[in-house]
């Protein structure tokens, strides 16, 4: 039986992924790792075991694992994109500094490490479409910097250590349970939040900007599964495209207009976000992850409006 760690278990992806991993394994096999300030709330406290744990405290992880007897750890601690390019210093102290940290917990004490990469690790030299699993990086945003450096520290402890590194790159996620906080595609949640309450909704990226984003339940399924992989299979390692649906804005609000035709949307271009999702792929190519562990993706943009509108709205029914 898997005894998981999850570190940043209280953010965007790690509060949906702790859940969904005791539902799996058991929750007591479950750990919700945090940091001060940002305790585990509700369900995700009273559900399982939690324990603080920051990235930037090695021997704090350590302490954790071994208690635990943790032999797979899910890593999310991260800035998201428009954060770190605000606080450059701190995302790479959290995302690079924390990851060493975590790699050598787990190099001592034989763990496996999903440390996620993003379509973000990709810059303006990158191919945009149909973006290649092997291709030139080259990012001009510190979040950028941090998660290719992730991708290649990930891979160096795995070829000169043996340690069991895996993870994915991945797009715009889009959740109807997390609110966005900071990142450049969280306008893709956000509109949704906005026609629920029936406001106008301002985007802050143009119009014809295209990019890679999934439904939550496809990404949290990506991280799962590819723990789950037979290693055996796995010809890369760290940073596999995982891709599901590709629009811009004008494309995600005419589909919630065929099911709240009086929504309307107008545009006020953030200079920064615009910046940095023009250095950002349009559409990845995944077929490494398809052919290595049987990747697949579940719902497109017309299934997850419909199922995001749903649920957003009886979620803010009751708030």
């Amino acid at each position: 039986m898997k005894n998981i760690l999850v570190i940043g278990s209280t953010g965007q992806i790690g509060s949906e992924l702790t859940m969904t991993l005791r539902q799996r394994y058991g929750a007591e096999h479950v750990v919700a790792g945090y940091i001060k300030g940002c305790e585990p709330k509700g369900m995700l406290a009273e559900s399982g075991p939690m324990a603080e744990a920051d990235v930037t405290d090695g021997t704090a992880i350590a302490e954790v694992v071994s208690k635990y007897r943790i032999d797979t750890v899910y890593n999310l601690a991260a800035l998201l994109s428009v954060v770190a390019e605000h606080k450059p210093r701190l995302a790479w102290h959290v995302g690079i500094d924390g990851l060493w940290n975590v790699l050598e917990v787990a190099r001592e004490q034989h763990c496996a490490v999903f440390t996620p990469s993003s379509i973000g690790s990709f810059g303006l030299e990158t191919p945009h479409d149909m973006t290649p699993q092997d291709t030139v990086q080259r990012p001009r945003t510190i979040y950028g910097v941090s998660k290719v450096t992730t991708e290649l520290l990930s891979d160096w402890f795995h070829y000169k250590y043996g340690v069991d590194t895996r993870s994915v790159r991945f797009p715009g996620i889009i959740s109807y349970i997390t609110p966005p906080g900071g990142g450049t595609t969280d306008y893709a949640v956000d509109i949704y939040y906005y026609a629920v309450r029936g406001e106008q909704f301002t985007c802050p990226i143009k119009a014809g900007t295209r990019m890679d984003m999934m439904y939550m339940p496809d990404a949290l399924r990506a991280a799962i599964e590819l723990m789950e992989a037979n290693p055996d299979r796995l010809v890369h390692r760290n940073g596999f495209n995982v891709a599901a649906m590709s629009f811009d804005p004008d494309m995600i609000y005419h589909a919630i207009c065929k099911l709240k035709p009086d929504f309307k949307m107008v545009y006020d271009i953030d200079p920064l976000k615009q910046a940095i999702a023009e250095s950002w792929p349009d559409m990845m190519d995944d077929s490494c992850a398809r052919r290595e562990w049987d990747w697949h993706h579940e719902y497109d943009l017309p299934t997850m409006t419909s199922d995001m509108l749903e649920k957003l709205s009886a979620r803010l029914a009751h708030t």
